[in-house]
């Protein structure tokens, strides 16, 4: 696969959608172990990018090069239209990071972990009250607004790292692995609000172990293995990548099943069933091809299913079964 992971998408009107972060051959080393093996980048303004990866992938690091918290040893990096190298403190005041490990300070409250933000923002004090309370009822804060943070749950603690990230209004956002240790219903809570501020043009940078999570969120999705990025695309084409996706038809009526059987090729038959499975990418292409089969003699089905493999099998197939934490699998869409 080429390393470039985004081609330049183009907006409703067709003219390119603008760059939030571009890479082109960002390495990084540690002594001799090399983490990120000239990787490149393209990531559109507005979209949601996920990297995947398992421990110790170089996701973490290409976040923090990327946020100007350590350097790259080699590659040409913009960050909202800045030179990261030249002029870092351009794109530090442009972008925003969420960590793995929450910034929240526990001994204080909620609403003073905002201000303590908002003055190292250089807000005005009426300034960074009027930010403070929009953002802690945007997050549903307002009741734990006066309590030690340290009172909060997981999910309350994230949130309002979340909100304290967006005090300086970026429009870039760096969120590494955001809802690691949240149950389900916090993480769904999680995935609202990263939806929402895409829908207010906010480019979101995401690490994720979790793989449902980049299927729920991601315009694209790239998959980084021993430094280098091993595929990319929408999860829709990471999945056809992998093979043992097919076409299922079912039928109620023996014949039917009979003369579909002797219609189609390579068809794997269940009789007891009275179902058919076609090998398939998936693909609106093949998913016509059957139906026109079908079509030209006269056979219809009772049901058609498409099976495609989900992002668990094309992690494990392109990472060598890499580390994964466990989850429920996604609901049938």
């Amino acid at each position: 696969m080429p390393s470039s992971v985004m081609p330049t998408s183009r907006r409703s009107d067709g003219h390119p959608s603008p760059t939030a972060i571009s890479a082109v051959g960002l390495r990084k080393s540690y002594g001799e172990k090399l983490v990120l093996d000239g990787i490149d980048l393209r990531i559109p303004a507005g979209s949601v990018f996920a990297l995947l990866g398992p421990n110790g992938a170089g996701k973490t690091t290409a976040v923090k090069i990327l946020s100007t918290l350590i350097t790259a040893d080699a590659g040409d990096l913009h960050v909202g239209g800045h030179d990261l190298a030249a002029d870092p403190q351009a794109v530090r005041a442009a972008i925003g990071v969420t960590g793995q490990f929450s910034a929240v300070d526990g001994l204080i409250t909620g609403e003073e972990n905002m201000l303590l933000m908002a003055d190292l923002h250089h807000l005005s004090k009426n300034e960074g009250r009027r930010v403070a309370a929009e953002l802690l009822e945007r997050f549903d804060l307002v009741e734990a607004a006066k309590k030690p943070a340290s009172t909060y749950s997981g999910g309350m603690k994230r949130r309002l790292d979340l909100a304290m990230t967006l005090v300086g209004s970026p429009r870039i956002i760096f969120l590494d692995e955001p809802t690691t240790g949240l149950d389900p219903r916090s993480r769904h809570n999680m995935w609202a609000i990263i939806r929402g501020l895409v829908s207010d043009g906010v480019t979101v940078f995401l690490t994720t172990q979790y793989l449902e999570e980049a299927d729920e969120l991601a315009d694209r999705i790239a998959v980084l293995n021993d430094g280098k990025i091993v595929a990319e695309g929408t999860a829709e084409e990471l999945k056809r990548l992998i093979p043992g996706g097919h076409i299922r038809l079912r039928f109620t009526d023996p014949v039917a099943y009979e003369s579909a059987a002797d219609v189609l090729r390579e068809v794997t038959r269940d009789d007891e069933a009275l179902s058919l499975s076609i090998p398939s990418d998936g693909s609106q292409r093949e998913l016509r091809s059957v139906l026109d089969w079908l079509d030209s003699a006269g056979i219809e089905a009772d049901e058609l299913t498409v099976h495609t493999p989900d992002l668990d099998d094309v992690f494990f197939a392109l990472t060598g079964g890499g580390n994964v934490p466990s989850q429920p699998r996604k609901d049938a869409r």
